[in-house]
């Protein structure tokens, strides 16, 4: 995917582009905004400075993109590269994608999830992953809709180094 404010069209009357350090801000705030939904608001430690000088970075820890309606943010799909051992393959992890509450069900988070299978077609992956809250019956609907298929017999870890 290009760098810069690339531009990609989609199925509603939106813009996707790719997000940038100028973008920090808004990016902070569809966080906060996703970490409140989530009912964890007090888990949020990164600071705008951080995404500033990450999205700045080359190559940057991770691909944002941000959808636009009439030229105003409505949400994001924050990813990244991961590796297949079994599949010998780069494959792209979706980390969070959020759509801003009063904008949901126009199609906007159907374009970002659209824009990111797409791109890991383009890059040859072999595989989308991400994480679903199990109570997040809406966001399993979402995807499952899409073809995804849960995985219940992996237990996700996690190991938190300060």
């Amino acid at each position: 995917m290009p760098q810069g404010h690339a531009r990609y069209a989609s199925p509603v009357s939106s813009t996707l582009r790719t997000a940038t350090p100028d973008d920090a801000a808004l990016l902070h705030r569809f966080i906060c905004a996703l970490a409140e939904y989530e009912r964890s608001p007090e888990s949020v430690e990164v600071s705008i400075e951080t995404l500033r000088l990450q999205l700045a970075e080359s190559p940057a820890p991770f691909e944002c993109l941000i959808a636009e309606a009439s030229h105003e943010p409505v949400g994001f799909v924050l990813f990244f590269n991961h590796y297949s051992t079994w599949r010998g393959k780069r494959g792209l992890w979706i980390e969070d994608l959020f759509v801003l509450p009063e904008q949901r069900g126009k199609g906007y988070g159907a374009a970002l999830f659209d824009a990111v299978v797409a791109l890991a077609d383009e890059r040859g992956a072999g595989r989308v992953e991400w994480s679903v809250l199990d109570w997040n019956q809406p966001a399993i609907d979402f995807y499952e809709q899409r073809g995804a298929k849960g995985m219940s017999e992996w237990t996700t870890y996690r190991l938190t180094r300060r």
